[in-house]
């Protein structure tokens, strides 16, 4: 197991922008294993294998959160969105990042959905996008623990911000291939407890006095959360319908905003 942890980016405060009726908005939860896609105005209308096919058998252009394949996911959108957006219209995309490498990501995201032909892009941490789903109170700390199905990350938001977060190359996936649901517990309460070693603040503390977060496929697997609660020493809560939390969350951006960007961004 690997266990990743690198600086982060200065917090970057959400903009609001309104839906605007006479164009599309599109939420995108661009997984390892899954991509998933909500439409303005039609709820969710995707939930899919994260593949493309260019002429030689399936591809897999995003791989343990990280977009391997540029133009190959650039493909993918075209095929599964493409005839579903008005030809006239321009969307605002909302794409959900993981935390850790998320700049690199994000490039790569960004350059992909441009076969969208979006008005403006942006994207928002994966972990802030459950919380949101969740409708949690993002005043207080918050431990957000997301598994997937190729990535595991443990993030803190401190007033909707991310303030620290680890990550590691493990989830669900690896179970087919002999991987102990107990060596995914045992991630998640060693990257939360190396977050306790080192925050000299005292809200990672206080994020699990209030209780943890799930999310990902891999909350709906007993045999990975059942223990959680006693390694962690808090409450454990499962966001509603976990594995598709974070394109839930992007799409609550879309519905809720106030005024169009003029340029892409972070929220």
């Amino acid at each position: 197991m690997t266990v990743i942890r690198s600086p982060l980016p200065a917090p970057v405060r959400h903009r609001h922008w309104p839906l605007c009726r006479r164009c599309s908005g599109i939420a995108l939860d661009l997984g390892s294993a899954r991509t998933r896609a909500w439409i303005a105005g039609r709820g969710m209308v995707l939930d899919v294998p994260t593949v493309t096919f260019p002429g030689t058998g399936a591809i897999h252009p995003i791989q343990r959160g990280t977009i391997v394949d540029t133009p190959g996911t650039a493909r993918m959108l075209e095929r599964l969105l493409g005839h579903r957006l008005p030809r006239l219209g321009r969307p605002l995309v909302v794409v959900t990042a993981p935390v850790l490498d998320g700049l690199a990501f994000r490039t790569a995201a960004r350059t992909a959905v441009e076969i969208l032909r979006p008005r403006a892009v942006l994207t928002v941490p994966g972990a802030r996008a459950v919380a949101l789903a969740a409708g949690a109170d993002h005043i207080r700390p918050l431990l957000v623990v997301d598994i997937g199905a190729h990535l595991t990350e443990v993030v803190l938001l401190v007033d909707g911000a991310v303030t620290d977060a680890r990550r590691t190359a493990l989830g669900t996936a690896d179970l087919a291939d002999g991987t102990p649901p107990g060596d995914i517990t045992a991630a998640v309460v060693d990257m939360v407890t190396a977050m306790l070693r080192q925050d000299r603040t005292g809200l990672t503390r206080a994020a699990l006095r209030r209780g943890v977060l799930l999310a990902g496929g891999g909350a709906l697997r007993p045999d990975i959360t059942r223990d959680l609660p006693a390694g962690l020493g808090c409450a454990v809560q499962q966001v509603r319908s976990p594995h598709t939390a974070a394109v839930r969350g992007a799409a609550g951006l879309l519905a809720s905003a106030h005024h169009h960007p003029s340029v892409t961004g972070t929220v």
